[in-house]
């Protein structure tokens, strides 16, 4: 189920704590730290072969991070064979006669007393089928967050929002091969689409059916534009926009009730960002029986980790 807070404007809880990832974050919002190694022989909480986890080479510690605000599907991986084993010794110690694998892995995995196995599994988000991200916890708390994320009957609707830090690239030996960009994560956000549309206030004309097939549509455009894995300053302004400022969807709705489609997203940099970095977020709809193309534009700020809205969608003219 979607949490209201989905459609707010402001920005979220940013969580403390630290997690032994490969890798320590930098402070958020401090745009000139660096990713540093992990000190010592800490476990690496991926799984990454049980025996105390691996260390990141200098060269990908010293990688810049960036922030990610990204929109995909979370799963999970074994990185041993060992593990493996271990989860099908807990689901044969349980009760999961006439369920489906997926059934019976939310029912293992879901248990307090198979938590150990929610810390050794390799989480990883998926955008557009293909694998993009290892998840780690900023706050070993928020483990939490990645249980929620797995759905007990999972549909091709549900999405998952993850905002955190992306760090450098995974050693082959922490998740069985998969060398993916470490994101360590301070909020995961897990719904399916109706919720979330169903959640958006209703625009006084037209009916809910033709809201909901606009809105689908728009939200389906965003997540397929090219290369969209939440990283850049306009990803994440974009994203940011899909699932937190219904105002888009609506006018989406008006303009097919004037006869006009959505003809073009363009992502900018602001104009007044000299002293935070902000992006306009230009929506171009064309009417089908005139050809005349209008454009409204947001504007966001996604100097920190949390994106906010700075102006409000309203009428946009080139310069």
């Amino acid at each position: 189920m979607v949490h209201a807070e989905v459609l707010e404007s402001s920005t979220d809880r940013e969580l403390e704590g630290t997690v032994s990832p490969p890798f320590s974050p930098p402070a958020v919002g401090r745009a000139e730290s660096r990713v540093v190694p992990q000190h010592g022989n800490q476990p690496c909480g991926c799984g990454g072969g049980g025996s105390g986890g691996s260390s990141v080479s200098a060269d990908n510690a010293r990688t810049a991070y960036s922030f990610v605000y990204a929109l995909g599907r979370i799963g999970s991986r074994f990185p041993t064979v060992g593990l493996e084993k271990e989860f099908a010794q807990a689901t044969g110690r349980g009760d999961t006669a006439g369920l489906t694998d997926q059934q019976a892995f939310h029912a293992v995995i879901s248990q307090r007393q198979n938590r150990y196995l929610a810390r050794k599994v390799c989480w990883v988000l998926t955008i557009e089928g293909m694998e993009t991200y290892l998840l780690q916890p900023r706050d070993p708390a928020d483990f939490d967050l990645l249980l929620e994320a797995v759905r007990r009957e999972p549909s091709p609707l549900d999405v998952d929002v993850v905002i955190g830090v992306r760090g450098p690239v995974a050693p082959p030996e922490m998740c069985n091969g998969l060398m993916l960009p470490i994101v360590v994560f301070d909020q995961i956000y897990s719904f399916d689409r109706d919720s979330l549309i169903k959640d958006i206030p209703l625009p006084e004309k037209g009916t809910e059916k033709e809201f909901a097939a606009t809105a689908h549509e728009l939200f389906e455009r965003i997540m397929l534009l090219a290369d969209n894995a939440g990283a850049t300053d306009e990803n994440r302004a974009l994203n940011y926009l899909a699932v937190r400022y219904p105002a888009v969807y609506a006018m989406a709705a008006a303009a097919h009730g004037r006869n006009a489609s959505l003809s073009a997203v363009e992502v900018r940099p602001s104009a007044l960002s000299a002293a935070r970095n902000v992006m306009d977020v230009i929506f171009s709809v064309t009417n089908r029986n005139t050809d005349v193309t209008e454009k409204f534009s947001a504007r966001v700020d996604v100097t920190e980790e949390f994106p906010f809205l700075v102006s409000k969608l309203s009428p946009y003219f080139d310069r």
